[in-house]
């Protein structure tokens, strides 16, 4: 088999359907390549938010976002992580690329009140957050293409659909009116919509599915690249189980990090293994554009976060560790870091303090207030997890330091100081609780710090923490134009990569919620304008 089209998106995620859906909408016959039997990748996965400074929702919800706040932002935290003229097309395309989706898309976005950047005291950081989520999606315009959408990494019932928003109030509602009104709304909405409403990633990617079907791109499903085609020191199209497939234009390579690849991951991340990403993410793209001479950055990084390794698969921590009673502690009985960090800062420092194995410190108060990994306030903890070694669970702290092989003298003393430091409400050590961020996944009940409380009712809780990931942020190196480039800086011609297939625009930090996902989209956007381009200055000569 060999056929022509004019460009190939080789990935079904977020960047690959934006990047398709641009170029189809600029006339150009599109093709889009999925590896797996589902589309959608590690987003439909995914929360879904999208982080784009100063977009259009953002400004129509009122809020006064500047170029100028952003790009400030972005300095202060990625710095020379990746290069200056990549941070600047992020922020200066985002808005429009948001705005074309919105154009030719039936998603609707709305603005995450209140998720802040991770960074909000930095320089152009934001206390109120700037990132957006789709709104609630009618799954039946999907058609047919909904039995191949690819599953949610945490699936909740139908009758549920949970936004960004509502995460944060549901695992308090035991604690407080607003979680009690959030589960009402979302069952409200649940019945509503009468089992048809995506919410997060999962809207995200069937919005962007309905785009393409509109646009009459296909998609076409279990065809791994195994390769790309040059003609001089061109790519000329993609090498499929099924044969040659020709671009006349380019190819955008936008299939996913490498985080179930177990040789790169040997190679060049410790050998971490606790990943939700997609399982087809084994870096196809980017070792087939390494072959051909693409240059290689940010490969020891990954999008991280203290995982639970259950018996299912890991569990991804976002307020588990941040609510207040409870601590992190390291093999030494000591804690290492702010628990209450973003997440990549905190598997930043279990590797940098040679913390591991570590483990997640609780008391009964602490179970019987707050959602747990998915479990209600006060259900215990389910006998499979303690089989699994995931959850230990003893009468006091020196009981369970011994039942986790952790100094009890050492362990008792932390616990001891972060009582006192719960007392007082000022974390000395480790300043948990002072950040906007830390607090937004606190308990506003809990006085004086949200993010504090002393841990003091028995039984005592051990839970096992892994550096867990949402997917590897290393890739081929691009420029602000999304061109893969060779270790000289001279890019490629015709072949162009987006989303996790390629080095982050956020080096080696995370700027907030949908910083993944807002510059794969935006990468993806820009990759087929630079086609477009391409092709019209080709015509031209």
């Amino acid at each position: 088999m060999s056929e022509e089209h004019d460009v190939l998106v080789v990935g079904s995620g977020a960047a690959g359907m934006t990047a398709a859906l641009t170029a189809a909408r600029h006339g150009l016959r599109v093709l889009v390549l999925e590896k797996g039997p589902c589309f959608g990748g590690s987003t439909a996965r995914s929360g879904g938010a999208v982080w784009v400074p100063g977009n259009s929702v953002l400004r129509r919800a009122g809020l006064d976002d500047t170029a100028e706040q952003a790009r400030a932002y972005l300095a202060a935290i990625v710095g020379a992580d990746s290069p200056a003229d990549r941070q600047r097309a992020l922020l200066d395309h985002g808005p429009a690329m948001l705005d074309f989706v919105l154009a030719n898309t039936p998603l609707e976005f709305r603005w995450v009140k209140g998720y802040c950047d991770y960074y909000p005291e930095q320089p152009g950081g934001r206390a109120g957050g700037r990132s957006v989520e789709p709104r609630p999606f009618d799954s039946r315009l999907l058609g047919a293409e909904l039995a191949h959408l690819n599953k949610p990494y945490v699936a909740a019932p139908k009758s549920m659909p949970i936004l960004t928003t509502d995460y944060k109030w549901l695992t308090l509602i035991a604690r407080h009116p607003r979680g009690l009104l959030t589960a009402a709304r979302v069952g409200l909405r649940g019945l509503l919509g009468r089992g048809h409403l995506l919410t997060m990633g999962q809207a995200l990617a069937a919005g962007l599915r309905v785009g393409l079907t509109s646009a009459g791109v296909p998609v076409r499903l279990d065809t791994p690249l195994t390769g790309l085609l040059t003609e001089g020191d061109r790519v000329s199209g993609v090498l499929t189980k099924d044969g040659a497939l020709h671009a006349r234009y380019g190819v955008v390579l936008a299939s996913g990090g490498f985080e179930r690849n177990t040789e790169l991951r040997e190679l060049h991340q410790h050998g971490a293994r606790w990943t939700v990403g997609a399982v087809e993410n084994t870096g196809d793209g980017i070792l087939a554009g390494q072959s051909i001479g693409g240059a290689l950055d940010l490969m020891d990084d990954a999008w991280w976060g203290p995982s639970i390794p259950l018996t299912g698969g890991p569990y991804f921590c976002l307020s588990e560790r941040t609510l207040p009673g409870c601590l992190l502690v390291n093999s030494a009985g000591e804690r290492f870091v702010n628990e209450a960090a973003p997440y990549v800062d905190a598997v930043h420092a279990m590797y940098d303090t040679g913390s591991l194995p570590c483990w997640l410190i609780a008391d009964q108060r602490y179970r019987d207030r707050y959602v747990f990994a998915g479990l209600p306030p006060r259900r215990p903890f389910p006998g499979r997890w303690y089989k699994a070694g995931a959850v230990v669970r003893a009468e006091s702290i020196t009981e369970l330091a011994t039942a986790i092989q952790v100094p009890p003298e050492a362990l008792a003393r932390t616990v001891s100081r972060f009582n006192g430091y719960a007392r007082t409400g000022r974390d000395e050590q480790f300043g948990r609780g002072e950040s906007a961020y830390d607090r937004y996944y606190g308990d506003p009940r809990n006085r004086p710090n949200p993010s504090l409380a002393e841990l003091v009712r028995a039984p005592y809780y051990a839970v096992r923490i892994v550096p867990g990931d949402l997917g590897t942020k290393g890739g081929l190196r691009t420029d602000a134009q999304a061109r893969v480039l060779r270790a000289d800086g001279s890019p490629i011609p015709g072949l162009y990569a987006a989303g996790n297939a390629s080095a982050s625009v956020m080096g080696h930090t995370y700027a907030g919620p949908g910083a993944t996902i807002g510059p794969a989209m935006t990468f993806g956007y820009l990759a087929a304008l630079a086609i477009v381009a391409a092709k019209e200055s080709q015509h031209a000569h």
